[in-house]
C-alpha cells in the first residue's frame, strides 16, 4: 500500500483554507474515488490529473486510487486543486519522493497534456498557506508574481507537470516551448471572468486606453462641488451630488479615484486579493496600487452589488470598490431592495452574505458616491426648463433614497448647472487632480499622525465616542450643531459625522483642531442650508 500527501488552498470568498491532499493506493481494481467535498469541478479533475499525468511521461498505477481533501467539511471548489492532486497520487506511486512534496503547498490547473494553466485567487490562497506557517508554494509560471508579493514565501512557477517532476526528483529540468507568440497567451483566460472586461465599470472611462487619467481641471466650474470632492478624498466621507442632467456630476466622480492617494502597501494587498478571486486582476499586474474605482449600472442586482451568486458566494461591487470608489450614477434608479443593502457595509466596512453553501465575510471599505436627479426629467430645479412632474412624482423619485441611506452619506452637494463663462473657459481652468491631491495627501497625513497607535487612519473611521471624549474640539464650536441636533436637523449619527468632517476640514487647513467656522462648513456640506462661512478649504 502507498500514501502520500500534498497540500493546497480552498477559497472561501477572499479568505484561504490550507486543506491537506492525500493519495492511497490499494490491491483491487482500478479505480479513482475522490472524496471531501469537491464540486463538480473539482470532481472532473479525476480525468485531467490521468490524462496530464500519462502525457508528461509517467506511469499512472493500476490499483485502487482513493483521493482525500482535508479537513472534508469544508466546501472545495475550482480547478486549483489538480496540481496537487497529481503530485499526491505520484508520491503515493513512489514516482516521487513523498517527503519532498508533504509541506509543500500546490496551486495550478492542468491540461490533458501536462501544461500547468493558471486560476484566479493565487495572492489569497498564498497568503493562507504563510499564516498557517507554510514556507514552499509551487504555482503556474504567469502567476509567479502574484505570489511572490507575499513575503517569507518560496515561490517556484513551472510551466508544466513535468517540469515540476523533474525538479522534486533532482533530474534535468525540460524546457518547454512558448506556443503562439505574437498572439494573446491563451493560458491566461484562467484568470479573467467571462464578462469582466472593459465597459463593466470597474475604471473610469477615460482611463480606458492609452493610460489617460481623467484630470479635475476638465471640469468646468463647479467650486462647491470641487471642494466637496476634496473633502471626501481627505477624509474618505461618503457623498452625494444632486443636480440636473449635464452638469457634471459624472465628471467629477471619475476623478475622485485619482484624487486618493496611493494604496499602502497592506491595501494594495487587500485589494489585489479580492480583485484576484474576482477574475478581474489584469494579467501582468500582480499588484493593485491605485484605489479602484467601480460604477456599476443602475440595473444590478443586489446580490451583484454586495456579493452572492450560486454556491459559495462571490465578491460583489462593494468588495471590488474596497479601498476605492463606488459610483452610483442615476441612484434612484437603483431598486430599493439594492440601495437598502448598502447600509451595513457602509457603517462596518466589511459585508457578511450568508448562503446555504457558507458564510462568508468580504471587505466593503469603500467611498461611496451617489448621483441623483432632481426629479425624473432632471429640470425640476432649472428655471423656466420646463418640468411637468407633478409634485407627488417628485416627492416619490427622491423618497427612492431612504433616509436611513442618506444619514450615512456625510456630504450633499447641489451641482448647479455650468453657465456660458465657465463652460467656454473664459473664468480660466480648475486646478488640477495634482494639486488637490497634494493637499489630501498632506491632510492624511496629519489625521494618520494624529490617530497613530489606533486601529483607525481616516477621520471617516473613527468611532463618534472617540470624538465626544479624547479628540475635542475648540470650545463652543458644537453649539451650532448641537441646535440643529435639538431642532431634529441632525440625528446622534448626523452629530457624530458632522464631527468627522470637521475635522477634515480642519486637516485640510492645517489647523489643530477644529473651530466653529470648520463644524459651520461641516455643516453646511450636510444640510445644504447656508451657513455665512467660506467653502474654501485651504488656509483663510
Amino acid at each position: 500500500m502507498g500514501f502520500a500527501r500534498a497540500c493546497s488552498v480552498a477559497l472561501v470568498g477572499v479568505e484561504g483554507v490550507v486543506v491537506e491532499v492525500q493519495a492511497d493506493l490499494e490491491p483491487g481494481v482500478a479505480a479513482f474515488t475522490l472524496v471531501g467535498l469537491p464540486d463538480k469541478s473539482l470532481v472532473e479533475s479525476r480525468d485531467r490529473v490521468r490524462a496530464a499525468v500519462v502525457n508528461s511521461g509517467a506511469e499512472w498505477p493500476q490499483k485502487k486510487l482513493t483521493v482525500g481533501l482535508s479537513p472534508a467539511s469544508v466546501p472545495k471548489s475550482g480547478s486549483g486543486f489538480d496540481l496537487a492532486v497529481a503530485c499526491a497520487v505520484l508520491g503515493a506511486a513512489e514516482r516521487i519522493d513523498p517527503a519532498m512534496i508533504a509541506d509543500v503547498v500546490m496551486i495550478g490547473e492542468l491540461g490533458l497534456d501536462g501544461r500547468v494553466r493558471p486560476v484566479r485567487g493565487v495572492l489569497p490562497a498564498v497568503l493562507a498557506a504563510a499564516e498557517a506557517g507554510y514556507e514552499q508554494v509551487v504555482v503556474p509560471e504567469q502567476t509567479a508574481g502574484e505570489a511572490a508579493l507575499v513575503p517569507g514565501i518560496s515561490v517556484l512557477g513551472v510551466r508544466s507537470l513535468r517540469q515540476l517532476i523533474a525538479v522534486l526528483c533532482d533530474e534535468p529540468v525540460p524546457e518547454e516551448p512558448v506556443e503562439g507568440q505574437g498572439r494573446p497567451d491563451a493560458m491566461l483566460a484562467g484568470l479573467m471572468i467571462p464578462g469582466t472586461g472593459l465597459g463593466t465599470g470597474l475604471a473610469p472611462a477615460a482611463a480606458l486606453g492609452d493610460g489617460h487619467l481623467p484630470d479635475l481641471a476638465d471640469v468646468a466650474g463647479q467650486p462647491r462641488p470641487r471642494q466637496a470632492l476634496e473633502v471626501a478624498a481627505a477624509g474618505g466621507h461618503h457623498l452625494l451630488f444632486s443636480g440636473p442632467p449635464g452638469a457634471g456630476k459624472t465628471m467629477l466622480a471619475e476623478r475622485l479615484s485619482s484624487v486618493l492617494p496611493p494604496l499602502t502597501r497592506q491595501e494594495s494587498l487587500e485589494v489585489t486579493a479580492v480583485h484576484s478571486v474576482a477574475g478581474i486582476l489584469p494579467p501582468g499586474e500582480p499588484l493593485v496600487s491605485r484605489a479602484p474605482y467601480c460604477a456599476p449600472h443602475h440595473s444590478a442586482t443586489m446580490q451583484s452589488l454586495v456579493g452572492g451568486g450560486n454556491g459559495m458566494p462571490r465578491p460583489g461591487a462593494v468588495s471590488l470598490a474596497h479601498r476605492g470608489v463606488l459610483f452610483l450614477d442615476e441612484a434612484p434608479e437603483f431598486s430599493g431592495k439594492a440601495l437598502d443593502a448598502l447600509r451595513q457595509p457602509l457603517e462596518s466596512g466589511h459585508v457578511v452574505v450568508a448562503r446555504a453553501a457558507g458564510v462568508v465575510r468580504l471587505p466593503a471599505r469603500f467611498l461611496m458616491v451617489l448621483a441623483a436627479n432632481p426629479c425624473p426629467c432632471g429640470r425640476h430645479s432649472l428655471t423656466g426648463a420646463g418640468c411637468e412632474c407633478p409634485p407627488s412624482v417628485v416627492r416619490r423619485y427622491q423618497a427612492r433614497l431612504s433616509g436611513p441611506l442618506l444619514d450615512r452619506v456625510d456630504l450633499r452637494v447641489e451641482v448647479e448647472p455650468v453657465d456660458r463663462a465657465d463652460h467656454l473657459g473664459h473664468g480660466g481652468r480648475g486646478e488640477s487632480t495634482a494639486v488637490v491631491a497634494a493637499r489630501v495627501r498632506d491632510a492624511r497625513a496629519r489625521a494618520a499622525e494624529r490617530l497613530v497607535g489606533t486601529p483607525w487612519t481616516t477621520n471617516s473611521e473613527v468611532p463618534g465616542h472617540e470624538l465626544r471624549t479624547r479628540l475635542l474640539v475648540a470650545p463652543g464650536a458644537l453649539a451650532a450643531a448641537e441646535r440643529d441636533l435639538e431642532r431634529g436637523i441632525l440625528t446622534a449619527r448626523g452629530l457624530d459625522r458632522v464631527l468627522r468632517v470637521a475635522w477634515t476640514v480642519a486637516d485640510l487647513r492645517g489647523a489643530d483642531r477644529p473651530d466653529a467656522s470648520d463644524v459651520a462648513v461641516a455643516l453646511e456640506l450636510r444640510t445644504g442650508i447656508q451657513r455665512g462661512v467660506p467653502m474654501g478649504t485651504g488656509q483663510r
